[in-house]
């Protein structure tokens, strides 16, 4: 198990029992930290998702990204480069995430009681659906996924409705999505917030200015935007210590919503970057 030390974080691949690996990064810290899980985007872990797992340790927290692609037997340079795409079930996920918390639980690092999850694009749902299906999990973050409106249907992989997992959500949700995204519109980040007050759970959405699709990777100078990108990292970490620290009042259903897009907003004229 080949590991790296950087600003006092450790990083090495680990193998689960099933024979999935997962890159963790852990804080250097004495006390028990919470846990971070980060789903990785539809390239699979490459080095954005392990740069994010590595600031999730900076900031105090045991990161922790399972490869949801281990069952793929395809081309694995193709599926990092984008040319073809890994469709996730949803029991597959499930047993893999659950079999991720429970590591993660066992380790000596980790406060069991304070584990969230991080999805991004194409898992966006899968961070809904594994804090749907277990109350062990603090918090659930969407990073421009989810709502998009390939999402809301159901077929062999998406096999519970959207909607279903908003309405059996354990734990409060922050949602993160861009003005110029050329997948998620505005409308559909409205229908999301709908779901979300119609079941009464709670939730922080902020929709950021001028940001396209996967805003956040820096790998990717035609969608990177450096202002939105720090602002949301740091909007997230606010969300995660304040669940983590208890401060956020369970008893309530309490809603944010926030956004900035252009009175002229035309989602047709959003497209894909590089």
């Amino acid at each position: 198990m080949a590991q790296k030390k950087a600003s006092s974080v450790r990083s090495s691949v680990v193998r689960l029992g099933s024979g999935m690996a997962a890159f963790s990064a852990l804080p250097k810290a004495k006390a028990k930290r919470p846990a971070v899980i980060i789903l990785h985007e539809r390239y699979g872990i490459v080095q954005h998702t392990k740069d994010l797992t590595v600031k999730l340790a900076q900031a105090g927290f045991v990161g922790f990204a399972p490869d949801l692609f281990h069952r793929f037997e395809g081309d694995r340079k193709a599926l990092t480069r984008g040319d073809v795409r890994v469709e996730l079930r949803d029991d597959e996920v499930l047993k893999d995430l659950g079999e991720a918390v429970d590591y993660l639980k066992k380790r000596p690092q980790v406060d069991g009681s304070r584990i969230g999850i991080v999805g991004v694009c194409q898992t966006g749902r899968q961070s809904l659906l594994l804090a749907a299906h277990r109350t062990d999990v603090s918090a659930c973050v969407v990073l421009y996924g989810a709502a998009g409106s390939k999402e809301w249907g159901t077929d062999e992989y998406k096999q519970e409705p959207l909607e279903g997992l908003v309405d059996n959500l354990t734990c409060p949700l922050l949602g993160v999505f861009g003005e110029a995204d050329h997948v998620i519109s505005v409308d559909d980040v409205l229908k999301f917030r709908g779901c979300l007050e119609r079941s009464k759970k709670s939730y922080h959405i902020r929709i950021y200015r001028d940001a396209p699709h996967g805003w956040l990777n820096d790998t990717m100078p035609g969608r990177y935007r450096k202002e939105q990108a720090r602002d949301a990292w740091n909007f997230m970490l606010s969300f995660l210590r304040r669940v983590f620290a208890d401060r956020w009042d369970e008893s309530r259903v309490l809603w944010t919503f926030e956004s900035d897009f252009s009175t002229g907003y035309d989602f047709t004229k959003n497209v894909r970057l590089e």
